[in-house]
């Protein structure tokens, strides 16, 4: 079974000091890069957010960050502004090991959508292109760490399964942001998904 470690969104907006920043975010890098050795491909995703993106609150005049509005797509939470392209807050955690990258995913780079998943936009439509980098590698094992467990590492994780991987989630190596609940609501769509959570 050829395996592949699916790294999700391990940037310097989500950690400590960033503009959407998890807690302890950081505490995961060293586990991350301890377990890149261990699989036959490393994918790097990477929020990618043009300026003035439709899911920041401040391109919303009478919204607040983490309020909900409705997308022609669906609910839609909206952040603060955050992994704007080319900002040190989209770069790379500087102790996440880039070089053992096969791939990196850039997702969240249309305007007018946002993309939790690594694999779908938010309108579970429109394809990121991994599925089929990963099918080409013959990859049928995924091993998903990351931030944040009940956003982009939860959406990533169900549509894996739901594609027919085998999808695992290292909960030690993620953490979350627990949105109203989000955090049970995320576990509950995982297992339910059929991805084992360890």
């Amino acid at each position: 079974m050829t395996h592949a470690l699916i790294v999700i969104d391990v940037q310097n907006d989500f950690c400590p000091g960033g503009a959407l920043a998890v807690t302890d975010g950081d505490a995961i890098v060293d586990g991350i890069n301890a377990l890149m050795g261990r699989v036959d491909a490393v994918v790097l995703t990477q929020d990618w957010h043009p300026a003035g993106h439709s899911s920041f609150a401040s391109s919303h005049a009478d919204k607040a960050p983490f309020e909900v509005t409705q997308m022609p797509y669906g609910a839609q939470v909206l952040w603060p502004d955050h992994c704007v392209q080319g900002s040190n807050g989209a770069a790379f955690h500087p102790r996440l090991d880039q070089t053992s990258a096969d791939m990196i995913i850039r997702k969240g780079y249309n305007p007018a959508i946002d993309s939790y998943s690594a694999f779908f936009e938010n309108d579970h439509k429109t394809p990121t292109g991994l599925e089929g980098y990963l099918r080409t590698r013959g990859i049928t094992k995924l091993t998903m760490v990351g931030l944040a467990l009940d956003f982009c590492v939860n959406f990533s994780a169900v549509d894996a399964a739901k594609l027919g991987f085998d999808v695992e989630v290292r909960l030690d190596l993620c953490r979350a942001i627990d949105l109203d609940g989000s955090l049970s609501a995320a576990r509950e769509a995982m297992t339910t998904a059929g991805v084992t959570l360890r």
